[in-house]
């Protein structure tokens, strides 16, 4: 199996623009990559794009917008998981050998929806049952019982992505919020309230991924994909508990294995993080701490933005928002560019290793659904 590198990211600011098509933000996305790569678009030999809130081809539609034809390109489901699956199916082409470079794009305009035929909520938790808002209220009950976790602790999750979204300039108008803001505004699914809620968000993000001698010709700092594995399999609702996605887990331990690496060589991580408890869940299931012990992670500062293991640095899908199909590839560039040493005031410092993850399927894996993993190292 060729080493597979990221040669160039691209993305657009995560926000409401209902006057943007879902072409007009995918072609930039690209573009901006192709630009970040220092390649022509011709060079291009697949392009693999998703996307959740329309009936558009989408990579049949954007390749002759970039200036490419003739090429391999493909499309599929996984939900807010899709675009992330993109990365993989281009991640496995040059990794076997199909093809030297290519790009894969995730882009979705919510505010603008041709499926929907109306505008969909602001907030996700406000469009009834897309996100299983109880069962996450659900899960966050049994943390605070199982942990002592507060809904100061919940609270201060929203925070700390806010305090890193204030610092992203691609996180349209991200301001900093408190923990008495978040725990004071309008409850949800009790104890879950609108701030520890991700809103819904246009958006687009791409990727260029090669082989190891193609990404030499163009630079001398090689970001490795070190391992992509994408699983589908039971969701919280049908799972043993409700603090487990039992998929996720085993998505984690294969890609750990597959890179060779373990959850205490990570650096930076981003996670799907809908939901503020989302994001406690996830470093149990991820293992970036023992089970039973992610208050204590949280608490402990490791978590933020300075701390031992920078989690969501970009403001994740609480400050950013979440475009379903752009979001899976956007947080693999925000990995990308803490290993390039290119995220400015949000920078991991000394970033070797980091992993990115994302949740798709039947209600963002509530009762079935798909885990993507990126490990990614220098």
């Amino acid at each position: 199996m060729r080493d597979v590198c990221v040669l160039g990211i691209g993305q657009s600011i995560f926000g409401t623009f209902p006057h943007r098509s879902v072409a007009t933000l995918g072609r930039g996305a690209a573009w901006a990559a192709l630009h970040d790569a220092g390649i022509e678009a011709l060079q291009l030999q697949a392009i693999y794009a998703n996307q959740q809130c329309s009936q558009m081809i989408t990579g049949q539609a954007t390749a002759p917008d970039i200036g490419i034809a003739g090429v391999e390109t493909g499309k599929s489901g996984d939900a807010h998981a899709g675009g992330a699956a993109a990365v993989w199916r281009l991640w496995k082409d040059v990794a076997s050998g199909i093809v030297d470079v290519g790009i894969a794009l995730g882009v979705d305009s919510t505010t603008e929806s041709p499926v929907a035929q109306k505008p969909i909520p602001r907030f996700e938790c406000e469009a009834a049952g897309v996100l299983g808002t109880s069962v996450f209220a659900l899960a966050t009950r049994r943390l605070m019982e199982t942990q002592g976790a507060t809904i100061q602790d919940f609270a201060q999750v929203s925070v700390k992505a806010h305090d890193a979204g204030a610092l992203n300039p691609t996180a349209q108008s991200c301001q900093r919020i408190t923990i008495e803001q978040v725990v004071n505004s309008r409850i949800v699914a009790d104890p879950i309230t609108m701030l520890q809620c991700c809103p819904s968000t246009d958006g687009a993000a791409a990727i260029i991924l090669c082989s190891g001698p193609f990404a030499r010709r163009y630079t001398t700092k090689l970001i490795h994909i070190a391992a992509s594995v994408v699983l589908a399999g039971d969701g919280l609702v049908e799972g043993k508990n409700l603090t487990s996605i039992d998929f996720a887990c085993q998505a984690a331990r294969q890609a750990y294995e597959l890179a060779g690496v373990g959850p205490y060589d990570l650096d930076v991580v981003e996670i799907h993080d809908g939901f503020a408890c989302e994001e406690i869940l996830h470093y149990e299931d991820l293992e970036l701490c023992p089970r039973g012990e992610g208050i204590a992670l949280l608490r402990s500062g490791a978590t933020s933005l300075g701390g031992r293991l920078p989690v969501n640095p970009s403001g994740g899908l609480l400050a950013l928002g979440h475009s379903p199909s752009a979001s899976g590839v956007r947080n693999i560039c925000e990995v990308a560019l803490h290993l390039r040493d290119g995220a400015g005031k949000r920078q991991t410092p000394n970033a070797m290793v980091g992993l990115a993850q994302m949740l798709g399927g039947s209600a963002a894996g509530l009762k079935a659904g798909t885990a993507a993993i990126h490990i990614l190292t220098v």
